[in-house]
C-alpha cells in the first residue's frame, strides 16, 4: 500500500511542481502532503495517529526534495 501511495503522489508532484524544482519547493510539497495525509487521512488510522509527529514530518519532508531531485535530473 505505501509503495502505491508513495507513487501515486510522485505523480501528483511531477504535475504540480515546476518543470526544474528545487529542493526546497519539494520539502515544501512534501510538507503539504503531511498536511493531507496526516491531518485528514492519518487521523482515522490508530497506528499512524500513535507515530511521533516529528519523523513523520521529516520522513514527508525528505520524499518531497526526493522527488524534487529526480525530477530535476529527468526533465
Amino acid at each position: 500500500m505505501h509503495v502505491a501511495v508513495s507513487l501515486g503522489w510522485s505523480v501528483v508532484l511531477a504535475h504540480a511542481l515546476p518543470r526544474r524544482p528545487t529542493l526546497v519547493q519539494g520539502v515544501v510539497a512534501g510538507l503539504a502532503i503531511a498536511a493531507f495525509d496526516l491531518g485528514t487521512i492519518g487521523r482515522t488510522f490508530p497506528r499512524i495517529r500513535s507515530l511521533p509527529l516529528g519523523p513523520q514530518l521529516a520522513d514527508h519532508a525528505l520524499y518531497g526534495a526526493v522527488v524534487a531531485r529526480v525530477l530535476a535530473g529527468r526533465r
